[in-house]
């Protein structure tokens, strides 16, 4: 009996053995637009084309399952639309009163404001007033922001497995305390609160968190496999191990709890260098961690990690996107993934093949096709 991508990805998830290696990378916004040259407006706001965006990407590149990193597609771009510039060879310019956005084939759209906006400090912020009691915006990057439609946060999951017919392991992706902390005070003025007023930082931490629990909940509801948690600026590179313990873990904790009480699995995914909090990290309970970033990105052997938390978690990582996909020619693809693959069926179970991070935008099509080719080859248990 043939095993399905879905079934191999959850076994892996369990901790179980599958059949092979599944395979299942998540694609930056430049790397889909890279490889689809869909209208980059449509692909970043429209429901169906970005969801046909997966789909298309998940099964030219043989993947096992499909990250669905932006929900709740919401009409809020077409407010207060001045014009739109075509700028040709996949740009395109919308014009508002406050700013002016450029989308594109090449990375995520970039949002300049007229005004600057200012950061707040913390002596400032009244958590009542400042902080919202929902959740309506996801804080994508430094000014871009996606914002949600309340009365359809979760209909891209129904449209995907219509779609797909439970082919794939569909996973959701929510984001972390810390992001919306950080979006709220400017990075700066953040990790300076941090230290200056950790009592309050925690405040807006928790108000966050139980806005975040809530969605994550409630997108368990679909019929998902796992969400994960975006966390990308927990590493060594923003803050120590004793401010993970303080300001991340918490928080984080109570999101994964929620989610897995569902019988869903939570994962985490944070970037750069975590090889002194591997441990830690684990006591949030949650079902796996992604990234796992090699160096140079990052500082993560998979053989130690493997070691130190492999019995307890599935890992999903960990070839260098920039390195090893981007710069790298044929034979150091095979060279570098055919490592990552033979330790991944020596050490452990629970191993999902996968980029550190996102598929970096400019990664070529032979090199992500030979990913698949390597499983086949190299992933059998």
């Amino acid at each position: 009996m043939s095993t399905s991508h879905r079934e191999r990805v959850v076994a892996a998830m369990n901790l179980q053995k599958p059949d092979r290696v599944p395979l299942m990378c998540q694609f930056s916004i430049g790397a889909m637009m890279n490889h689809l040259h869909p209208d980059p407006v449509a692909f970043w706001y429209d429901q169906k084309t970005f969801a046909d965006g997966l789909i298309e990407l998940c099964r030219r590149f043989r993947f096992d399952g499909i990250l669905v990193s932006l929900h709740g597609h919401s009409d809020y771009w077409k407010k207060d639309l001045i014009a739109r510039k075509d700028l040709g060879e996949g740009r395109v310019e919308l014009q508002y009163p406050d700013r002016k956005e450029l989308h594109s084939w090449e990375d995520l759209p970039m949002v300049t404001f007229l005004q600057p906006r200012p950061n707040k400090d913390i002596e400032s912020i009244d958590i009542d007033k400042d902080i919202p009691d929902t959740l309506d915006y996801i804080p994508v990057s430094h000014n871009l922001y996606f914002h949600l439609d309340r009365d359809n946060l979760f209909g891209i999951f129904d449209y995907l497995q219509e779609k797909t017919a439970g082919e794939y392991s569909i996973h959701g992706e929510i984001t972390s305390p810390l992001d919306y902390f950080l979006d709220t005070l400017g990075y700066e003025n953040g990790l300076i609160a941090m230290m200056l007023d950790p009592e309050k930082c925690e405040k807006i931490l928790a108000k966050y968190t139980v806005m975040i629990r809530d969605l994550a909940v409630a997108m368990c509801r679909k019929d998902i496999d796992a969400i994960k948690i975006s966390s990308p600026f927990a590493g060594m590179g923003f803050i120590s191990t004793d401010f993970y313990r303080q300001f991340v873990l918490p928080f984080e904790k109570q999101i994964v709890q929620a989610i897995r009480q569902t019988g869903k699995h939570a994962y985490i995914h944070t970037c750069g260098s975590i090889g002194d909090r591997l441990e830690v990290m684990c006591e949030s309970g949650l079902s796996g961690l992604e990234c796992l970033d090699p160096p140079p990105v990052g500082n993560v052997d998979l053989e130690d990690a493997f070691n130190r938390v492999g019995d307890r978690i599935f890992i999903k990582g960990n070839i260098d996107s920039v390195n090893t996909l981007l710069l790298g020619d044929d034979e150091k693809v095979r060279r570098d993934v055919g490592k990552i693959i033979e330790i991944g069926k020596r050490k452990g179970k629970g191993f999902i093949l996968s980029t550190a991070c996102s598929i970096a935008p400019k990664v070529s099509e032979e090199h992500l096709l030979m990913l698949s080719q390597l499983v086949e080859e190299q992933g059998y248990y």
